[in-house]
């Protein structure tokens, strides 16, 4: 007998934990199992075509908000040319109301509720070695098949067995034999289960038992990452920091053990952080570390209505303390959409978030997913949604759906003009000339809506020339003072240089250095041609972009692009003045 696993990806550079955890929990029948990955980018009739070409008579798919839809589709076509199969479930997305899933589905055998290893395995005890009957294994809700090999109509019977307990995560073996066919794709690994706090729009809020898995096996397994030079692993903890022994002996033993290339994610609660766990953080690696810390709103009313335990006053003391040892990318998340949150409140949340300078400020929409508690409050709140996955957010009692779309142009702006970094000392410039940093953004999402260009797909040199274009029209409407475009001009450069060596120049940039001046700056200064780039301006670019204002002064830079900054990863660089002498000198400050 073959048993299929199938996980859809939301991107390529994804994988699914789960069923690789379930394929080693199941280890006795590995011979059995085969793992079968595609992408929501996929053609679904390449997914079935996979699918059909493994031949397998169980064939069990694991379901979430992302691959819901297209994992619908792709099982209903195949149990017209694989009648035999039988078709199991899994996941978030079918567990919490599987009856009525089922029943609306009748080319589905059953579904596996919860926490699936122990569950598949006798799963495959049953089909395998027919040594134990369905009704008799934990965590099912299947359909009661009348004829042999045939699925029934969806008005059969619908049995539930009972629930599973939770298992110990030291009984979970380790998911990877080999990192075969991980290539340029993220590792995920979990140190935990469970969330002690109890987020109304969170799954994890359903069950705040916290389990721990060992932390000499958890160490042990993190060198199997280490020593294969893993480019990064994601922890898929809900809130890594929850227990403050084990996170701080993961971060010890990561510190220790450096490899020199190893990233680790962790989602934290930064307001629970302790001085020591700042202090430890502090003395990591550039680059070794990053941070995803969930805020979601700082109205106290909100935050109250979702029940979340947050100090945002110790978030922000925290926040900038780790911001302050520049060696660790904090990513900062907010929803919008939220019971008490309306624009005016939204636009503080998100003015309040910017002043702390994440590496990245995620804006997220709410999603009221199956089996939360803001399902059932709802109605109570307004709260209307897609009635398709992933069921965000259209409006609610405080946000029209009007509101909602210019948020979510707003967010495509900060995507582009924030969360990339190919335009920090510019971004950081413009910002002088609005009230708040949701203003510019608002703005900026404005101008490409008027001048039509969200229908373009423009390349990264278009878009800092947009950036002129918008600066003009909406800073330097009233007439163009020749500083101001000039210095704009220049920090568009500048930024433009810091990502890559110029392979073609932005339409307004002036020439770059002669080839006589450049050779000769090279040679007296002993410096390497390769991967550098010497660009001459008129502005100091530093203070002008602090200061909001056209700072003069004559320097050339030096790109080095062989360096770059282990967060933002822009190339580093190096300022040069000019002396009373004529000689040019290295500032000190840069």
């Amino acid at each position: 007998m073959k048993i299929l696993l199938v996980a859809v990806n939301a991107k390529y550079i994804h994988s699914n934990l789960a069923v690789y955890s379930l394929k080693a929990y199941a280890d006795r029948y590995k011979e059995q199992i085969s793992i079968a990955e595609y992408t929501i980018n996929h053609m679904t009739e390449d997914i079935l075509k996979g699918i059909y070409r493994e031949d397998a008579d169980v064939i069990a798919f694991s379901c979430y908000i992302w691959n819901i839809q297209i994992v619908t589709q792709v099982m209903k076509e195949l149990k017209k040319v694989q009648p035999q199969a039988k078709i199991w479930l899994g996941g978030p997305e079918v567990s919490y109301d599987a009856k009525s899933f089922l029943s609306a589905n009748p080319e589905v055998t059953g579904i596996m509720i919860g926490e699936g290893e122990q569950t598949f395995l006798e799963l495959l005890e049953c089909y395998v070695d027919q040594s134990r009957e369905l009704s008799q294994i934990k965590g099912l809700i299947f359909r009661e098949e009348t004829i042999e090999n045939e699925f029934t109509s969806s008005d059969a019977t619908i049995i539930s067995t009972e629930q599973r307990e939770p298992l110990s995560l030291d009984t979970i073996p380790f998911p990877y034999e080999t990192l075969e066919g991980f290539e340029h794709r993220i590792i995920y690994y979990e140190s935990s289960r469970g969330c002690p706090f109890s987020c109304s729009y969170c799954l994890s809020s359903v069950d705040r038992r916290v389990r721990l898995r060992n932390g000499e096996l958890v160490k042990k397994e993190l060198q199997f990452f280490l020593d294969r030079k893993v480019p990064q692993v994601k922890f898929v903890d809900r809130t890594f920091n929850c227990n403050k022994k084990h996170s701080m002996d993961i971060l010890h033993y990561i510190k220790e053990h450096d490899n020199g290339i190893t990233n680790f994610h962790f989602e934290i609660s930064a307001d629970i952080l302790s001085e020591e766990e700042i202090d430890l953080l502090a003395t990591l690696r550039p680059g070794q570390v990053q941070l995803e810390i969930g805020v979601q709103s700082t109205n106290p009313d909100t935050i109250t209505a979702i029940r979340r335990n947050m100090n945002f006053e110790k978030i922000k003391k925290n926040v900038r303390r780790i911001h302050r040892a520049n060696n660790i990318h904090q990513h900062l998340d907010l929803i919008a959409g939220l019971p008490n949150e309306d624009k005016a409140t939204f636009y503080q949340s998100f003015n309040d978030v910017y002043a702390l300078h994440p590496d990245q400020l995620q804006l997220g929409f709410l999603k009221v997913l199956k089996g939360s508690p803001m399902e059932q409050e709802s109605k109570e709140h307004g709260i209307i949604t897609w009635n398709t996955p992933p069921y965000e957010v259209l409006s609610t009692k405080w946000i029209s759906f009007h509101d909602v779309l210019q948020l979510k142009g707003i967010c495509d702006m900060v995507e582009i003009y924030y969360n990339s970094h190919q335009f920090d000392y510019s971004i950081q410039f413009i910002e002088h000339f609005f009230p708040a940093p949701i203003k510019l953004y608002e703005a900026l999402n404005d101008y490409y809506e008027r001048e039509s260009l969200k229908q373009i797909s423009h390349s990264r040199i278009r878009r800092y020339e947009i950036l002129l274009e918008f600066y003009r029209d909406a800073v330097l409407s009233n007439g163009e003072d020749p500083n101001l475009i000039s210095v704009m001009k220049e920090l568009l450069l500048f930024d433009c240089n810091l990502r890559d060596e110029p392979r073609s120049r932005v339409s307004f940039a002036e020439n770059s250095l002669k080839n006589t001046i450049a050779r000769e700056f090279y040679e007296r200064l002993r410096i390497e041609h390769k991967n550098t780039h010497l660009e001459k301006f008129s502005f100091d670019l530093l203070r002008s972009a602090e200061e909001g204002k056209p700072v003069r002064l004559d320097n050339i830079i030096l790109f080095r692009y062989s360096v770059r900054d282990p967060l933002s990863k822009a190339s580093t660089y190096n300022i040069f003045v000019e002396d009373a002498e004529g000689t040019w000198n290295e500032r000190a400050d840069s």
